[in-house]
This record gives structure tokens, C-alpha cells and sequence, in this order.
């Protein structure tokens, strides 16, 4: 941009590479040892430096419909937005910026992005935008997620933000443990959603990339609230240690098996199904303790359940469990979900049924968002289909193996 062409309002001489990484330098140098509580006007303060106005820092909800203001001084704090219906929702769903002409401007919606999870969304209003300008505010969104996620590590007032309605103990828990709800690489993607969100107890899940190696667990601890969360807490915990352990799928539940025998006795068990993905070759490989067996979704169809040798929930001293495998092909699908999904009584008090699971998810409309939009969908629409309620935990966990694109890292072999 030349000098003539600066417009009124700007603050900065000139928008471009230099001065913004300069503005995003200082950024981050302030934001290091700064308190939680003055990141926000910091942020807003940047903004107004490339002659922004109206910041809002926008968070996801526990209960995933809306996107919430997060509170701070020279933020502007307006009303939720919904995720399926907002500009806002849009920027978060696609993972894209969205720009909104207004009578005073253009109101930008740029998702906060901490890897493939998205943190919220940053929205802000310029009297106009420039390729310059969208650079930089895509940079500075980066920037503003990382901070965020980082003071987010030692303050109450994120979690205080997504809060629509009081939470329990129990649910408290399971949200401390869950990894982020979604993962996307160009090999994998997986997405999870937990319900009742705030009033969750025993069914978790948990999963980690290594390497070319996805491992993946979804579990359902027996009973409700705090015990159900406890146990589920030393389940998630002993599958962990076990994985970073280097510990192989079957001697894996072994070693789940013991920790909840010990720690709660014989008459206590969890169901559960640990994975594991080879994102190049597409290889699947499952054990089954007792889970509902999953589903595998082909062409946005579920063509098989994924029969195989079933052995006893953990904690009750099953056998070595045997180890089921299957070749996935390029855009396969893999549906886990918790008995509370299928168990849930409509209207006319009968189960909701694997049937009608199955006829759910080959009904689902598909849209843009990748994995975290389709997730959602299929947690909404499944709530719908059980009447708008759950009276039991009800966990789905989606693993998607995209193929192996050879030029990408992730592919390259030692």
C-alpha cells in the first residue's frame, strides 16, 4: 500500500510483512509474563493498532451450541452467537475467516485455532481490509490462540466463560480429562462430544498421535456421578501409562484390567475399546472389552458393524483379549459410541436401538466443517432423534483415515 493510500483510522504507517511482524512481536512479547486477566485488553489494544475496534474473544460452550463472550476489559461483550447460525459459528465450524460488510466497516470472524482444535473465534471491525491486513489478522488469531491456551494452563475465567449452567462435580472431572474434541492432520482426523454436557460421569475417551500410529480408547466406567468419574479417571490414566509405555493393544487391557481390580474391587468394571491406526497404510486394529461394537461408515453410508472376539470389561479378570484388524479404505469412517447412546427410551419408552443409530447417521446431511462440524451434527442429530434429551451418559467418537498423501512428512519413513 502506498502512503497516499493509508486510510484514516489506521495507527500503523504501514500494514505490511515488517511492521506486522513487528506488531505480533510485541505481542507476544508482552503477553509472555502477563496475567490472565490483562491478555484481553492487550489484545484489544493490538487491534486497535491496525485500526481495529469492537474486539470480541468468542469460546465454545460445554454444551457446543453457542460460541460466549469471553469478559475483559476493551472487549466488546455482546451476545452469545449460535454455532450453526452466526457468522461467528460459521468461522469456527469451517476453520475459515468470515467477513460481514457493515454499514460502519467489515466485521471480521477469524477462528482461534491451537493446532486443528479451535479455541473460539476473534472478531473484530476495520473500515476496510486488505490482503495485508487479512495476513496479519490471520497471524495475529494464531498468535491469540496460543496465548490463550497458555494462560488458559493457570485461570478459572475461560472455564467460568463456556459455562451456560451450573456443572457437576463428576462432569468437572471428565472435562479436565478429555483431550481436545478434535485432531485433524492430512492423514487422520478424529472428533469426539460427550453428553449430557454438564452432568457427564463415567464415559470418556482418549486418543494420541505417534508418529505414523494413531491410538485411540473410548471407555464407559459403570454407575453414575463421582464414582463413575473416578473410575473413569483410572481407567483413562492406566491406558495412558500403558500406551506411553509401549504397551500392545491386548497386554494393554490387561494392565487396565489390574488397575480397576485393584483400586475398586471385583464387583466394579469399565467397557472399553482401544485402537490403534497406521495413518499410512490404513491398517485398524481394535480390542473390545465389552463395548458396543462400532460402526464403519463407507461413502457417508455405515456398510458393517465391526463384529469380533469380545472379552470381558475391564476390571472383571477377562482372558488376553484377541486383537481384531481391518484394511480401511481412503475416506473411511470409524463410529464408536457409549451403550447410552443406543439405550436412551424415546416418547413411547423403547431403547433407541442400534437400527435407529444406524439409520441416524446414514440420514446425516453432510456440510463443510470437516470433523469438528460433523461431530457436532451427529451429537445433535442423535439428541434430536432421542427426543432432546439424555438421562444416561452418551459418548460418539469418530476416527477418519483420509489416506497418505506422500508428499506430507507424516509419510516419510525412516
Amino acid at each position: 500500500m502506498e502512503e497516499h493510500e493509508r486510510r484514516p483510522g489506521k495507527n500503523v504507517a504501514d500494514p505490511s510483512e515488517g511492521s506486522g511482524e513487528r506488531l505480533l512481536g510485541l505481542l507476544l512479547d508482552r503477553a509472555h509474563e502477563m496475567p490472565p486477566q490483562l491478555i484481553a485488553p492487550i489484545i484489544a489494544e493490538e487491534v486497535a493498532g491496525i485500526g481495529g475496534r469492537e474486539v470480541s474473544i468468542l469460546l465454545q460452550d460445554y454444551g457446543r451450541e453457542l460460541l460466549v463472550p469471553l469478559p475483559g476489559l476493551r472487549l466488546l461483550v455482546g451476545e452469545p452467537q449460535e454455532i450453526t447460525d452466526s457468522p461467528a459459528g460459521t468461522a469456527f465450524l469451517r476453520a475459515t475467516p468470515v467477513e460481514v460488510r457493515q454499514a460502519d466497516g467489515v466485521r471480521m470472524y477469524l477462528p482461534l485455532l491451537d493446532g486443528s482444535d479451535e479455541v473460539g473465534v476473534l472478531a473484530l471491525t476495520l473500515d476496510a481490509v486488505d490482503d495485508d491486513d487479512r495476513r496479519l489478522l490471520r497471524r495475529l488469531a494464531s498468535l491469540v490462540a496460543d496465548i490463550l491456551v497458555t494462560k488458559h494452563a493457570y485461570t478459572d475465567r475461560f472455564f467460568q466463560a463456556r459455562r451456560r449452567e451450573p456443572m457437576s462435580v463428576a462432569a468437572e472431572m471428565q472435562w479436565t480429562l478429555l483431550p481436545p474434541l478434535t485432531m485433524s492432520v492430512p492423514q487422520v482426523a478424529v472428533g469426539g462430544a460427550v453428553d449430557p454436557s454438564y452432568d457427564i460421569a463415567g464415559d470418556s475417551f482418549d486418543y494420541a498421535l505417534n508418529d505414523n500410529l494413531l491410538h485411540a480408547a473410548v471407555i464407559d466406567a459403570m454407575g453414575h456421578a463421582l464414582d463413575a468419574a473416578t473410575m473413569a479417571t483410572v481407567a483413562i490414566g492406566a491406558y495412558r501409562h500403558a500406551r506411553r509405555a509401549g504397551i500392545g493393544l491386548a497386554e494393554m487391557y490387561l494392565y487396565m484390567d489390574q488397575a480397576i481390580a485393584e483400586q475398586f474391587g471385583a464387583d466394579h468394571f469399565v467397557t472399553a475399546q482401544m485402537m490403534e491406526l497406521d495413518i499410512t497404510t490404513g491398517l485398524f486394529q481394535w480390542v473390545n472389552a465389552g463395548h458396543p461394537v462400532p460402526l464403519l461408515i463407507r461413502e457417508k453410508q455405515v456398510v458393517r458393524q465391526l463384529e469380533g472376539p469380545i472379552t470381558l470389561p475391564v476390571g472383571l479378570g477377562g482372558a488376553c483379549p484377541s486383537i481384531s484388524h481391518l484394511q480401511l479404505q481412503r475416506g473411511d469412517r470409524v463410529l464408536c459410541y457409549t451403550d447410552g447412546v443406543i439405550e436412551e427410551r424415546d416418547a413411547n419408552g423403547q431403547p433407541f436401538g442400534e437400527e435407529k443409530l444406524i439409520g441416524c447417521v446414514n440420514r446425516l446431511e453432510h456440510g463443510e466443517g470437516g470433523m469438528r462440524a460433523e461431530a457436532l451434527r451427529l451429537s445433535q442429530a442423535l439428541k434430536q432423534e432421542r427426543g432432546g434429551s439424555t438421562s444416561d451418559d452418551a459418548t460418539v467418537f469418530l476416527i477418519e483415515w483420509c489416506g497418505n498423501p506422500a508428499d506430507h512428512p507424516a509419510a516419510l519413513q525412516e
